[in-house]
């Protein structure tokens, strides 16, 4: 009876044991897909701060037409 609990017991954790492994695998994944993310806002950031420059620029120069 001991041995059979002692093996539910090895193998409930060794289960624990590959989930956080899994989980750890993941986390760095999703880490790695968030930096990814990041670095994509902060180039669309500066890329739409760009055209609106030129937007603005633009429509300087056509007021200064009038």
């Amino acid at each position: 009876m001991a041995d059979d609990a002692l093996k539910l017991l090895e193998h409930r954790i060794d289960t624990l044991i590959d989930l956080c492994a899994q989980l750890n695998r993941e986390n760095r994944q999703l880490k790695a897909e968030n930096l990814g993310w990041r670095q994509e806002r902060r180039e669309l950031i500066e890329k739409n701060d760009r055209a609106r420059e030129r937007v603005e620029a633009t429509l300087a120069r056509l007021r200064d037409l009038e």
